[in-house]
């Protein structure tokens, strides 16, 4: 079955395969290993999310800011995932809190722009 971390590197090489079913299916087996691991949840975040499965990616992208409240791709993940659900103004809390930790990000300011 591997290791948590193996697992994990087979998603992350399937995710930029952009083979999001397979990423999941590895994270998902990673996830199990270490529950607790922000790096496993983001990633098997995104892959829900590429995959379309946002109920999932909400789900993950916020058991990552559980782990870490630092994490500025978890908002800006949880921010995508609620603009997805139609609740506008929390996606806007959230992505506005990505790019307050990351100004310089270019993706984060393109993506807040398209609603204020």
């Amino acid at each position: 079955m591997g290791s948590a971390y193996d697992l994990f590197e087979k998603g992350k090489g399937s995710l930029e395969r952009q083979n999001f079913l397979k990423a999941i299916m590895a994270l998902e087996r990673a996830k199990e290993k270490e529950p607790e691991k922000g790096s496993i949840r983001e990633a098997l975040a995104i892959a829900y999310y590429n995959h379309g499965f946002y109920l999932s990616a909400h789900k993950n992208f916020k058991k990552a800011l559980d782990i870490d409240i630092t994490n500025d791709y978890a908002h800006y993940g949880l921010g995508l995932c609620l603009v997805k659900r139609g609740e506008l103004k929390r996606a806007l809390g959230h992505l506005k809190m990505a790019l307050a930790m990351k100004p310089d990000s270019k993706i984060y300011r393109e993506e807040l722009n398209k609603f204020i």
